[in-house]
Formats: structure tokens, sequence, C-alpha cells
């Protein structure tokens, strides 16, 4: 994948010119220039050689500041390098981006090309030009596809995770992966592992839901597509490090809105919060984590030597790079206020154990005179620089940095990446409701209404695809001249629809009521109608500043959406609804009265076919819920893993979810025995199976996703009245029938005692599997 003219141009250049002699005078060459010798060593002998300044910069980014290093045309002007960083760079804010601006509709991104000239001419100028020849890492957003122009946008994380696939997960992140390393850029600012506990809070969406044990698989599964399976802590070709974010309690924000305090315990931490950042940390090779912008108990994420020394590197035993959350490190004195300067920040987060201040660097480019006034010790700068060095060594990127343009273009958005998209965003698919609607004969005249009939939405930190299909594009190519297609919008949700701008305006209720006027008129004589509701980019989104928010306190449909569903509804017309959102929608009345119902979340480029498939029945949908879809905001927070003592009732109203966690329909039907165990008593340390029989009774072949729940029957302390400890998706043609097999062990049955020591304590637990948080049958283990 790396072009050999780019590395011969470096080769032109003596390698004296670019290196200082030996620190024990005794070789011609480096040690860490000797790509066999151990990495360890390597930077040893590199460190010995930096300078202070030389150091800094390897602990910072550059990022807007980009735009000095331009010509007119945007492209890398060499001659203003030296001059501008001429301690070099130790790291590098997304290539892919125009000039340091958050909107490409604003400032367009780099394509493949420019983004691989724009790489190997900073590496040629890092590798050649500067005194030790230290090249430069890059990193670049890939959430749920590479965020750059031309690459393919696949569903976004909640969407995927409703497909309880770890495997397609892991396909989706491989292609992810060797998208962005063909331009030269080695690692990803992905994925996220908060559990998502608020659906008030904007960034839900990129999340894998609420379940610790979910997000855990899920959240393996996507590193080890980045990175490749197994512990391996070298960087292989087409891969790019993984960074675990955001650590943690990001995702139960106090009042749901972003970077708001964490006002959980110890205990959640250690039994929601932290699992899936474990799992990943001791199943995985993830070299780099992200620490979070919240505080917990009063102490900043950025801060918090507990949480990101003693927890995650000495608990869980991670050896790579923590890096900042953007400005996060600023946050510390801006927001947060347990800092009166930069400086200070720069000196509590390095304390707490943060190696690299992103995208930036305005806080750690003051290191260097603290240390010179013997306010920071350079020993704590040496042991941030080292795991940064650490990271590029594994990378490979001293032997070479560099990319093929050629490469990088024929293997962005080929095929293969486009079918995948498309099979993502089918198994992503739920069904939430069906009276025989679905699945639909192409004939007749059908209406495709909605704000999101006519675009594809991508979902937050979206790249640019060639060309991404919208669910009226994919109806009409897939019904043909077979029935005749209707189109009207019906409503607008937000005035603009772009996910990195600052303001959001409501669109306007009397225009809004002129085009239900028309989608009514629209659809008057049709025969069946398929209505889009939900969110856009904007009305659901990460709220990453004071004048860009993006959470919300009620989770209705924003605007006249109802008004739209109500207008439509009195036609007396069949209707499916399709959801196109960023957060569980509170679809109270739609839910009633809608005939079908399908939840896409944001399905990515080819969402349009993948729709299309499902609502014809050319796909038979198998997705299940992540999330407990409440009623409305006043049941917050809502997930099914809740205590016995909670949710006891509400005068006037129910507890219960509109839709419950696991939950999702299909086309046929399924039987599920009861769980049979292999053993019903073992020890605290033994293991024992659990069976399910699964039949699909139905007509066609369809998947069911079998889960599996345990609960603790009495306990030292409070346990959820039931918890996932195991899942598999699983397809069965019409008649056929499989056993799934689960193995309890200690992992399954282990908890935090009063003492916060984690234990399995002898008694009864209940066994349930079934096809839904709600829908389980169960049989008793009990623990010797």
């Amino acid at each position: 994948m790396y072009a050999a003219s780019a590395l011969s141009l470096v080769m032109v250049a003596p390698l004296t010119s670019v290196t200082a002699a030996p620190a024990t005078g005794q070789s011609a060459r480096p040690l860490y220039k000797d790509a066999s010798a151990p990495i360890e060593a390597r930077v040893d002998d590199l460190l010995a050689r930096m300078t202070l300044d030389e150091k800094i910069a390897q602990i910072t980014t550059v990022w807007t500041d980009k735009v000095k290093l331009l010509d007119a045309q945007g492209e890398l002007d060499p001659g203003k390098l030296s001059p501008t960083f001429p301690n070099g760079i130790g790291h590098f804010t997304r290539p892919s981006d125009g000039r340091g601006s958050f909107s490409p509709r604003v400032v367009p991104g780099r394509d493949p090309r420019r983004t691989v000239a724009l790489v190997n001419g900073l590496q040629r100028w890092a590798m050649t030009q500067t005194r030790l020849g230290i090249p430069i890492l890059f990193h670049e957003e890939g959430l749920h596809g590479y965020a750059a122009v031309g690459a393919t946008s696949f569903p976004q994380s909640i969407a995927m995770a409703s497909s309880w696939d770890p495997a397609m997960l892991r396909q989706v992140n491989q292609v992810i992966a060797r998208e962005i390393r063909a331009r030269g850029v080695p690692m990803v600012l992905s994925p996220v592992v908060d559990i998502a506990r608020d659906p008030r809070w904007g960034r839900i969406e990129e999340t894998y839901g609420e379940d610790p044990y979910l997000v855990g698989e899920m959240g393996v599964a996507a590193v080890e597509g980045l990175q490749g399976i197994g512990r391996s802590r070298t960087l292989q070709p087409n891969h790019v490090f993984a960074t675990l974010k955001h650590l943690t309690g990001h995702g139960q924000p106090e009042s749901g809105t972003n970077i708001g305090p964490a006002p959980v315990s110890e205990r959640e931490l250690r039994e929601n919060f932290f699992p899936p950042f474990e799992q990943v940390v001791k199943r995985t090779g993830i070299e780099a984590v992200m620490a979070s912008y919240n505080e917990i108990d009063g102490v900043p994420s950025h801060a918090n030597r507990w949480l990101l020394e003693n927890i995650l590197r000495e608990e869980w035993g991670f050896r790579g790079a923590v890096v900042s959350d953007y400005s996060a490190v600023d946050q510390l004195m801006s927001i947060h206020h347990i800092a009166a300067n930069l400086e200070e920040a720069a000196m509590r987060a390095l304390d707490a154990g943060v190696d690299a201040d992103l995208p930036e660097g305005l806080s750690y480019a003051s290191l260097g005179k603290l240390v010179r006034e013997g306010k920071v010790s350079e020993a704590k700068v040496d042991l941030a620089v080292r795991r940064m060095l650490e990271l590029k060594f594994r990378a490979g990127l001293f032997e070479n940095p560099y990319a093929d343009a050629n490469a990088a273009a024929a293997i962005t958005n080929n095929e293969e990446a486009r079918a995948l998209a498309r099979t993502a965003a089918q198994r992503s698919i739920t069904l939430l409701k069906n009276d025989g609607m679905l699945p639909l004969k192409p004939e007749g005249t059908i209406a495709v209404i909605g704000p999101s009939a006519a675009v594809a939405r991508l979902g937050g930190y979206y790249g640019q695809p060639p060309h991404s299909v919208s669910i009226l594009e994919g109806i009409k190519a897939r019904v043909g001249t077979k029935a005749n297609i209707v189109f009207a919008q019906g409503v607008k949700i937000t005035e603009d629809d772009d996910w990195w701008a600052d303001s959001v305006t409501k669109s306007d209720p009397a225009e809004n009521r002129k085009l239900i006027a028309q989608a009514v008129e629209v659809a008057r004589n049709v025969d069946r109608i398929i209505l889009t509701l939900g969110d856009t980019e904007q009305s659901s989104r990460e709220g990453w500043a004071d004048n860009h928010l993006g959470d919300r306190p009620s989770l209705d449909l924003v605007g006249e959406q109802q008004e739209l569903f109500d207008a439509l509804k009195a036609l007396g017309k069949p209707i499916t609804v399709v959801l196109i959102n960023g957060r569980p929608a509170s679809t109270v009345k739609v839910s009633e009265q809608a005939n079908a119902i399908l939840e896409g979340w944001y399905l990515g480029e080819q969402g349009g076919n993948a729709v299309a498939d499902i609502l014809f029945g050319d796909v038979n949908p198998g997705g299940k819920l992540p999330v407990t879809v409440p009623r409305s905001a006043g049941q917050l927070p809502l997930f099914y893993n809740m205590k016995p003592s909670a949710r006891r009732g509400y005068l006037f109203d129910t507890t219960d979810p509109l839709y419950p966690f696991g939950f999702g329909l299909s086309y046929t039907s399924f039987s599920l025995s009861a769980p049979r165990l292999s053993a019903t008593k073992i020890g605290t340390g033994g293991k024992t199976s659990v069976s399910v029989d699964v039949r699909n009774t139905g007509a066609r072949e369809g998947d069911e996703v079998v889960q599996l729940y345990i609960r603790d029957k009495v306990s030292s302390v409070t346990r959820p009245v039931k918890e996932l400890k195991g899942f598999q998706r699983i397809t069965l043609k019409p008649g056929e029938s499989r056993t799934v097999t689960f193995t309890v062990g200690p992992e399954a049955l282990q908890m935090w005692n009063d003492q916060m020591h984690r234990v399995v304590e002898p008694g009864d637990f209940e066994i349930m599997t079934g096809n839904s948080s709600v829908a389980l049958q169960s049989t008793t283990l009990t623990v010797q």
C-alpha cells in the first residue's frame, strides 16, 4: 500500500544530514533507526537525543495551524514548515479536512489523492529535514466510516449495535481501517464504548447502546476490525490504532447535557461504565484511550489519576497512550475551574496520566517553560513522550510513513465496501410493529413522504461518500415500473442539516403546515403511505460548545412531525413509519396508530436501498433494540437492568417502556425452548452450559437473536433484576431448528461486594433466555 516512489524521494537525502550524532559516539547509525532493535530500546535511544522542545512537540498537536503551512490553493508549502515548526511536528489532526475547518460543507475536505499528497509531503519533511527525522502521527475520525471525502459511510454506531452482530461490525471496521490507512494515517478516534443511559444526550447515536455487555462485545469487535484480532501491539498493514473513548461516565450526564457531571458512584462505574473499557483493554491490543469531558465526584476525567492510572493502567494493565478529548485539557481551566490558567491545566492533566493534548496542544505547549522553571519534572514529560513515540514505532512509521495515492483512490469506497454498507444497513434495521402490512407488494400507487425521504441522513461525524441513496431513491430503484411512486416532503425539521455547523434553527411552523397540506393532497388517492419521521443531523448531535448545542429536554418528535402523521392518518390509508433518528423517539401515538414501524436510526450511504430491501421483503428484518425506548422524558433514566426497588409506579401513567431493550420483530416466527443447564449445581469457580432450541415456525427465512440474562436471586448488595450475559444472532430457514449454547461461569456470575471486591457469591441464580429482555423463560442455577 506504500509508494516506492515516495520512499525513494527520502533516500536521496544523506542520512547524516538529518540525524544527530549517536549519544555514545560508537555507531554511525542511531539505534532508534534500527528496525531490528526492541522498541523499548529504540525509544530510550531517541529520548536521550531529544531536546526538551523536541519532546514537547511530540505531545502537542497541529490542527487549525495547518493554514500556516498551506499555499493559496490549500496545498502544502514545504518552505513554511521548518520556520513554523523548528522542533518538528509530533501529532497532526485530521489531514483530510480542508483548512482546519469543522464543516466540510464550508471548506471542502481533501480527496484521497490530495490527502496522500499532504501526508507524504509532511512526512518527507519530518523524515529528511528535521534534526532527528521523527515521523508525524496522524489521526482521523472514523466512527461509522472514515469522515472524509470519498470514503464509505456505514450506519451510525447505534444502528450497527441494533444488528447484535459483532462479526459484521468487525468487517465494517476492517473497511474503515483500510480506507484510513491507505491515506497514510495510522490512528483513528473510535470506537465509543460509553454506555448510553440518557437519550436526551445527543451523543447517544455514537454509542452501542445502554448495556455494558452488549457494548463491550461490540467494542471488542470494532477494535479487532480496526487493529486486527489478538493482542499484538504491532500495527499490521491495512489497519489503524483504535482509540477507545470516552473514559468514562460520559453516557449519563446530569440533565442529559453533554460534558455534564456524571452523578455516578464507584459501584455504578464498576458495574456498568467500566466493563466495556475493561473488556477491550484485556482482550485486544488497544494502544490508545481517550479520557472523557465530564467530571466524576468532583474530579474531571482529564485530571483523574485514580481513573487513568490506578484503574486503567494498574488494574486493567493498559500499556498504551492516553490522549485528551479535543480541548479537554484546556477545559480544566475554562469549564471545570480546577486550574487558574493553561499552565495549571497542563500540570493537572500530565500528572493524571494524559499523554497528548488534542487537537491543538494549547495547554501542553507550556510544559517546556514549566520544566525549565522547575514546576514540572522532565521525567513526567519523558513518560508521555515515550508513550507517543511507541505508537509511531509500533505503526512502523520510522521505516515507512508514506502512502500510495493510486492505492488509496482504488480502495476507497470500492464495490466491496458499498456492498458491505448495504448489508450493514439491512442487518441494523429493527421492525417494531407490523399488523401484516409489511412486506409491501410493489404495486399500485405508493406515497413516500417525510423530512428524511429524499435525503440520506448519515449521522454525526459523517463523511462525504461519492453517492448516498435516499429512501425515495431506493424505493424507486426497487419497484421500477411495477408501482407508481409519488413524493412530498411533508415537513422540514431544521432549516439546515449540517452536523458540523454551530447554529440550529427549527423550521417555520407556518411553512410546515403548508407542506403538510401539500402532502395530504399528494397522498389522498394513493394505496399506501411510507412516512419518514425522526431527526436531522442537527436536531440530535454532540453539543461540543455553548454555541454548538445538540441535547434536548424532550424525546418528542421535533416540530410539526406529529401533525404530519395525524393529517395523513386521517386519510384512512395504511401507513408504514420509518424512523430515521439519532436518539430514541417518544412516538406513543405513532406507535399506537401506524400499521408498521421500522427503526433505522442513521443508515449510512446505502440506507435507502436497505430500507427498500426490507419494505418489499427482499430481506427479512432481524435487528433488536440496543436501548430501551421511553414513553416520555419523565420516565428517565429508563434502562432494562434496573434495581429491584426501581419503578414502583406512577400516578396516571405506566412505568413500562414504549419498546423494551432487545426487542425486534420479524416477517417470520420463531419458537424458543426453555433454557437447559448441563449442570444445575456448580462451585463458585465452576461453569455450566445453557442450551436453547430455536425453531423457525414461519414461512420464510429469518434471523433471530437469542439472548441470555442472569439474576442473582439473593445477594449481599443489591443487584439488577436481570443482566445480559450472552447473545447470538442466527439465521434459520422455514422449519429449521438449531440449538444455541452459552457458557456461564465466574465472569457472568461475579459481582462487586460491599468491600468492593469482585466475587462470586454462593446462592441461586435465575438463568433466563429469550428474544428480548421481556420475553424470557427461566431455570435456576445453584452456586455452592
